[in-house]
């Protein structure tokens, strides 16, 4: 069985997380590529993946690529496509970057061959979840070939409409920092109610994990999830209602509309 050769344009952090469950899933280093134009990261890339070529520029390129990755911010991607274009003809192109359309993507590098993804952080861990959306030059032998990378990280969705990846990241792509941010919040208040910080800490991730967990391998809506946890008159009743009467649900709710708007702007900004 051939094996593809993927290029990441971009080495950052969600490259990286790619690039090492390729390895821990047996793809060979000498088929994997990554393109750094920074000289501080390609000094850390190249002793974290042994074998696999980490170049300054697309023009270094060893391989031609059956699959570029692109991997970068979305105010840099028209500059870094247009730079890269002749070096990846032929080539599978799937983006991780937020907000960047495919109508952009297809007019810089001059193909219809694009997936777009928007993965999160616990990626990193192995735990990533993606939202992914397929233009119609896509095949199912492409999107297959997507699917195997982008599951070394995680789960993954594929969605419909490309709108609904402005959905996806205002709930998944930006999520983990919610995550964390009510995490802070346990932690803090937990020290004020006289615990260690970092014993507050622990039971506020061991909590998350496992109400995670839970909520993932059961049947139930979590609704109901939550209404089994809460007695009227108990201390879960008193936290939930506090947090309704302060109307933090419906902020929430907001918080997320302002992702997906500000994840819509990333395309028109910077995909002319």
């Amino acid at each position: 069985m051939n094996v593809p050769t993927i290029t990441f344009i971009g080495g950052g952090n969600m490259a990286s997380a790619i690039v090492g469950g390729l390895l821990r899933q047996g793809h060979p280093a000498a088929a994997l590529q990554i393109v750094e134009p920074f000289d501080e990261q390609r000094a850390r890339l190249a002793p974290q993946f042994p074998g696999v070529a980490v170049l300054a520029h697309s023009s270094g390129l060893p391989k031609t690529s059956d699959l570029a990755v692109w991997a970068v911010k979305p105010q840099t991607f028209k500059d870094a496509a247009l730079a890269s274009q002749p070096f990846l003809v032929g080539a599978l192109h799937l983006s991780v970057a937020a907000g960047i359309t495919s109508d952009s993507i297809a007019a810089w590098l001059n193909t219809q061959r694009i997936v777009r993804a928007m993965p999160n952080t616990p990626a990193l861990v192995g735990l990533g979840m993606t939202g992914l959306f397929a233009r119609k030059g896509a095949s199912e032998a492409d999107r297959t070939l997507v699917e195997t990378v982008v599951k070394t990280t995680g789960e993954l969705v594929w969605v419909d409409a490309e709108a609904q990846l402005d959905a996806v990241t205002a709930i998944s792509g930006s999520g983990p920092a919610y995550v964390f941010y009510f995490l802070e919040a346990m932690r803090d208040a937990g020290a004020r109610m006289g615990l260690p910080p970092e014993v507050a800490y622990q039971l506020a991730v061991g909590t998350f994990v496992g109400a995670a967990t839970l909520a993932q391998r059961s049947e139930d809506p979590p609704q109901t999830l939550r209404e089994r946890v809460t007695s009227k008159g108990g201390t879960t009743y008193a936290a939930l209602t506090s947090m309704e009467t302060a109307g933090v649900k419906a902020k929430f709710e907001e918080a997320l509309f302002a992702a997906q708007k500000r994840a819509a702007e990333l395309g028109r900004e910077f995909g002319d």
